[in-house]
């Protein structure tokens, strides 16, 4: 072998070990990428993973909340409509009453309403027809006690039951839904408390 051809073998010995070098360093290289490129997929998975199961917990979790409030909501409802009808029962009971417990009843509400001052009192035409004997002479004395009079006006009113009280122009209304509406929310929950506590 000349000098020439040592020199080119000598030359292509180190080109092909410089190339082994950098293939060596290549491939080196490219699996540091890739083992980086799957530790960062892990990474990503594992955030995803984690970022999708709290999503489905926080979905869960509205699903349940939804889900009371709709169960609250119609219990709620279903407690109202009792109350309601426990109400609506009541009054129904007192417009059944018997004239004699009726009319306790009403003597018993003027006892409450009647003001010190002079007015006139207001029934049905109804309840003028069947006024027990001596009432309104009950009525002034009720009317008295508190300091005031009341005449009882002959003309009946449109009314169900109860009476109309007035003084001065102003009309005070001791009808039974009028009062049943004015308490209806005392009444509600004292209904309530006997019926849920």
């Amino acid at each position: 072998m000349t000098g020439l051809e040592k020199m080119i073998s000598q030359i292509v010995d180190e080109a092909e070990a410089e190339a082994r070098s950098r293939e060596e360093a290549a491939r080196a290289e490219a699996d540091k990428i890739a083992a980086d490129a799957k530790a960062e997929a892990e990474k990503l998975k594992g955030d995803i993973l984690a970022k999708s199961e709290a999503d489905a917990a926080n979905y869960l979790e509205r699903v349940k909340s939804s889900a009371d409030l709709q169960r609250r909501t119609r219990i709620l409802r279903a407690k109202q409509e009792v109350i309601s009808s426990v109400m609506e029962k009541a009054y129904v009971s007192l417009n059944e009453l018997d004239a004699e417990a009726y009319f306790a009843l009403i003597r018993k509400m003027l006892e409450k309403y009647v003001l010190s001052e002079n007015g006139e009192i207001y029934f049905s035409a109804g309840d003028l027809e069947r006024l027990p004997a001596g009432f309104e002479k009950e009525i002034s004395a009720i009317a008295a006690k508190k300091g005031g009079s009341l005449v009882l006006q002959r003309s009946g009113r449109a009314i169900e039951n109860g009476f109309i009280l007035v003084y001065g122009g102003v009309e005070e209304n001791c009808t039974f839904r009028a009062l049943f509406n004015t308490q209806k929310d005392d009444l509600q929950d004292k209904i309530h408390q006997e019926l849920f506590a």
